[in-house]
């Protein structure tokens, strides 16, 4: 895969590392957060018990990877140059080197705030709720990422 330059806005940046952080909070130290049943569904919708036994067995691998990638694009976010008292609107460029962590990690993203918006459908939303330009942020910047890893693959 091709390296990969992202440019945000300063406070682009800001929020999506803050955001990265509590993610890999949740993934890192779940205790019963709602948001993560998105994370780990059901395999077996039909059957509890196989699901429960399911989840039980892969859920720490499955949260362990989600924190690794987590950290790969904190990592990433984390050199960013702090250009001191930059305006806020101010063009800055992260430097991806492996493109999956971030694909990941802003899928997962918008599986949580989903799950704690209680969208099951794009289509459904308050259209004043900021929560939901948030989620159409995450979603506008995954797609331009998935863009560039298919045009990658082809």
């Amino acid at each position: 895969m091709t390296h990969v330059i992202l440019t945000l806005t300063r406070v682009e940046a800001a929020h999506l590392t803050n955001l990265v952080g509590q993610f890999q909070e949740l993934v890192t130290e779940p205790v019963g957060d709602p948001a993560l049943e998105r994370l780990t569904p059901d395999v077996y919708p039909d059957d509890a018990e196989a699901s429960s036994e399911f989840r039980q067995v892969t859920r720490a691998d499955l949260l362990g990877r989600r924190a690794h990638d987590a950290a790969t694009v904190s990592n990433d976010l984390s050199r960013v140059e702090d250009a001191g008292v930059a305006d806020a609107l101010s063009p800055v460029d992260v430097s991806i080197a492996d493109l999956e962590p971030w694909l990941r990690t802003l899928s997962a993203l918008r599986l949580v705030l989903a799950g704690r918006l209680g969208i099951a459908d794009g289509a459904e939303h308050e259209e004043d709720d900021p929560a939901y330009g948030l989620y159409e942020w995450l979603g506008y910047r995954l797609e331009g990422l998935v863009q560039v890893a298919e045009q990658d693959a082809s």
